[in-house]
């Protein structure tokens, strides 16, 4: 069997701090999801040496063929034109992960590596992309359980241009996966690196996507959504984006991705959701063009700046309160078991059943702290003109947070019409058509005002990016086969 490399990348959702997360003073709460894009290296006796082939079978016409000339500092990566279809994103990736590699393992130990051609394949979980047309066309209603009746890796019957994403960080979970994966193939990081939580070489790997993200995207993110793909849920604080901006023109790249680099001084908090809690994830009609979105917010924040940052530190008190809440209540949980699921039970229920006063009060907490949330995100959308808790989403999240077991929810990230997300309670035992996921989801399988699918994924129990093997992800191995 040839040499073969896979890693995968969780995506994201941004449930505090939308906005916020731009600026260093404050902090973001990012929940990674079990849905993960997929890259499979595997070395091609057929390809050309130093040649590098990348197939999206989601994809019409998404092939691209690569040529890498490699120098004793650097490499220059240049498509073979297959065809007209480009793809950004990949190349940045691919250019810039084995100029890395060749800076850290000289130009012989890559030129070596890449005798053979590699062949690459990069597939995304379903839920990074609309399920509502396919559910249709199977004739199934927008439930969670209908999602599992799709075959994992579904083609998309689509360019890539024309898919309907969901919001869920695609493009940060592909470059993540796709450098870290070229970075252990060529060896210029152990594989080791993905089985820790925190080292120097996943560290490295994250430096290596944001800067390739960065320069994809032409402008310096707040970077939450990579450093999601690579590390998992936590409590975000952004790197200084000086530390990007003043390198998009180096040649030489260690020096500054390297770790060892102080001017990478983003900040991991530990964070995971409660126990016997999860994320409802919801595909809602049309997506929102989240840049101009953002570059509302931050020109009224420039001309606003008073009322702004009093409304931003209000907010970031809310954030930090939230984010230190679900952590207590994971810690409670530990403490006293029984007295914490009793309450999961009696909020799930509304049943009367003897709990812990003090649990009970710390979930009622947590529902008027997203619920205040939810009021100066939309107020903040009021002042500058932004969309970004519009009346179609407050009408549908208002109803599904009066449901008995829901904690909360609102439009993750920059806000807008595409998506929506909820916290519920997740009991041990509920009597099904009781249990508050059952409940949401007749509440959008009813939905007239709005069309609303369900994505199928839950908090990602894995710390972000991690090697994987073919034989553990389903449907993976058929689409490896797909030409």
């Amino acid at each position: 069997m040839p040499h073969t490399t896979i890693i995968s990348a969780p995506g994201k959702v941004l449930v505090a701090g939308g906005y916020l997360v731009l600026d260093p003073v404050y902090s973001g709460v990012v929940v990674s999801t079990s849905s993960r894009f997929y890259t499979v290296i595997r070395d091609e006796p057929n390809l050309k040496p130093a040649t590098v082939r990348v197939r999206s079978p989601q994809f019409l016409d998404a092939t691209w063929l690569y040529s890498a000339n490699l120098k004793p500092a650097s490499a220059v990566i240049e498509q073979v034109q297959e065809n007209e279809s480009k793809n950004k994103f990949v190349h940045l990736a691919i250019q810039h992960a084995i100029a890395l590699a060749v800076e850290i393992k000289g130009l012989a130990a890559v030129q070596k590596s890449l005798a053979h051609g590699l062949d690459v394949t990069i597939a995304g979980d379903n839920d990074f992309y609309s399920q509502r047309a396919k559910l249709e066309s199977m004739g199934l209603a927008r439930t969670i359980s209908s999602l599992s009746h799709i075959p994992p890796f579904c083609p998309t019957e689509v360019h890539l241009a024309d898919v309907h994403k969901t919001g869920l960080g695609s493009s940060a979970a592909l470059i993540t996966s796709l450098t870290s994966a070229l970075l252990v193939h060529l060896a210029a990081i152990p594989e080791a690196s993905f089985s820790e939580d925190d080292n120097e070489g996943r560290r490295l790997a994250h430096n290596l996507a944001q800067y390739v993200h960065c320069v994809a995207q032409g402008k310096v993110g707040s970077g939450f959504d990579v450093s999601a793909a690579v590390f998992g849920s936590h409590i975000y604080t952004r790197f200084d984006p000086a530390v990007i901006q003043d390198s998009m023109n180096d040649n030489s790249l260690l020096p500054v991705l390297s770790p060892s680099n102080t001017a990478w001084n983003y900040v991991i908090g530990s964070f995971k959701l409660p126990p016997h809690t999860r994320i409802m994830l919801a595909d809602v009609d049309a997506g929102s063009d989240t840049p101009s979105l953002v570059g509302k917010v931050l020109k009224w924040r420039k001309e606003k700046n008073v009322e702004a940052n009093a409304l931003w530190t209000h907010l970031n008190q809310l954030n930090q309160s939230l984010a230190q809440t679900l952590l207590h209540l994971s810690t409670l949980y530990e403490q006293d078991e029984p007295n914490y699921k009793s309450a999961v039970k009696y909020i799930s229920s509304l049943q009367p059943v003897q709990v812990s006063f003090y649990i009970h009060m710390l979930f009622l907490w947590l529902i008027n702290v997203l619920s205040e949330i939810r009021v100066k995100m939309k107020e903040m959308g009021d002042l500058s003109g932004v969309p970004i808790e519009p009346e179609e989403q407050t009408k549908l999240l208002d109803t599904c947070v009066s449901q008995a077991g829901v904690i909360g929810g609102g439009v993750p990230g920059a806000g807008g019409y595409d998506a929506i997300w909820l916290l519920v309670c997740d009991p041990v035992s509920c009597e099904p058509e009781r249990s508050p996921l059952e409940r949401i989801e007749h509440v959008w399988s009813n939905y007239k005002e709005l069309k609303v699918t369900p994505l199928s994924s839950q908090e990602s129990m894995a710390k972000g990016a991690r090697l994987e093997s073919i034989s553990d992800i389903k449907g993976l191995q058929s689409i490896l086969s797909v030409s």
